[in-house]
């Protein structure tokens, strides 16, 4: 059970495909992206379903409605993003690129933000991951993403990064597996 007594629950690859557009529809909603980015989301989110080490959680209300998804997959070579971190990195640092999990998506709805929603999608997600490492790229700014990361021990390895294509600066974040367990309450 999720912090906000949504349900947090994995789905598999078919799932996932299954229900693409509404867990686009989150990430349009929280990135507050205009409606005409999620055809192609699409297809490149079934695409990232298909690679080796896919795992998706997504906490779903009462209302059977997803609240928050997170997603990701084993990071290799001839993937994009490996591919863009690795420019950023350069060759020496790119050994860092070994035995990872890509956090490629962390979204929650705005009108479920704030109620530990996120770091419990991510928390289950990297839960029993067999990889070494987490990385992850978020846009830069003092933002609920970024207080959530550092929190959990998230460190630098490029700020300021410019994705080709992309004008926006990113952070690439990582940190080893597994996640610390979270602190005690009262």
């Amino acid at each position: 059970m999720a912090p906000d007594s949504s349900v947090i629950a994995f789905l598999d690859q078919a799932a996932f495909r299954a229900r693409v557009s509404e867990l686009i529809g989150v990430y349009v909603s929280a990135m507050r992206y205009p409606a005409d980015v999620a055809g192609a989301r699409g297809v490149l989110w079934e695409e990232h379903s298909l690679r080796a080490g896919f795992a998706c959680v997504v906490a779903i209300g009462a209302d059977d409605r997803i609240r928050g998804l997170a997603y990701g997959y084993r990071g290799q070579p001839g993937q994009w993003w490996y591919s863009e971190v690795k420019r950023g990195l350069g060759t020496d640092a790119a050994q860092g690129l070994s035995d990872f999990f890509e956090l490629t998506e962390l979204h929650v709805r705005p009108d479920s933000q704030g109620r530990g929603l996120g770091e419990a999608l991510l928390r289950t997600l990297a839960g029993d991951r067999p990889e070494r490492r987490i990385l992850l790229s978020t846009p830069e700014g003092d933002n609920r993403a970024w207080r959530l990361y550092r929190r959990l021990g998230f460190a630098d390895l490029l700020r300021g990064y410019r994705f080709s294509g992309d004008p926006r600066p990113f952070g690439i974040l990582g940190r080893d597996l597994p996640l610390d367990p979270p602190p005690q309450s009262g």
